[in-house]
């Protein structure tokens, strides 16, 4: 029974033709591209949870009432002064945001990073598996045109 998972539908890339391996080596190309991508974007991710933590750390007493530049977007800040030094307004996700004491939000941004690094690990297994694929795809593809080529001289030959 075939099963429609990629896993249940394993074929012997040295059974298909020319123009069947190129399908194949497109797909398998797509699929690299995406995985790169989703790659990159853990890692912005990971860089702006890390970030979060440093900002975090600037929050202390020492500070207070000192004047800082607060973000309102990633380009335009606004002078202000530190009032607060217990508490900090983490966002949490789809527009919410929670007061959390300086601890709990470290903790709250270190578990993301540490979360992020588990996938980005996962994901690199993944990026690497299907690029040793491409790899054995395109020496079978070499091979395959290969003997296509020595074939068409040898029917020119007799």
């Amino acid at each position: 029974m075939a099963s429609s998972s990629p896993q249940g539908q394993q074929i012997n890339v040295t059974d298909l033709d020319v123009p069947q391996l190129a399908d194949v080596r497109r797909q398998l190309e797509e699929e690299l591209t995406h995985l790169s991508n989703s790659f990159t974007q853990l890692r912005q991710a990971q860089a702006k949870f890390r970030s979060c933590i440093e900002n975090v750390g600037q929050v202390k007493p020492e500070n207070k009432d000192k004047t800082i530049l607060v973000p309102l977007t990633n380009s335009l800040y606004v002078p202000g002064k530190l009032s607060d030094t217990e508490y900090v307004i983490v966002d949490v996700g789809t527009g919410y945001y929670v007061k959390k004491t300086r601890a709990q939000a470290l903790k709250h941004y270190e578990s993301k990073v540490e979360y992020i690094r588990t996938n980005l690990e996962a994901l690199q297994e993944t990026i690497t598996k299907k690029q040793e694929n491409m790899n054995y795809l395109i020496n079978i593809l070499q091979m395959k045109l290969q003997q296509q080529a020595s074939g068409g001289k040898e029917a020119k030959a007799g």
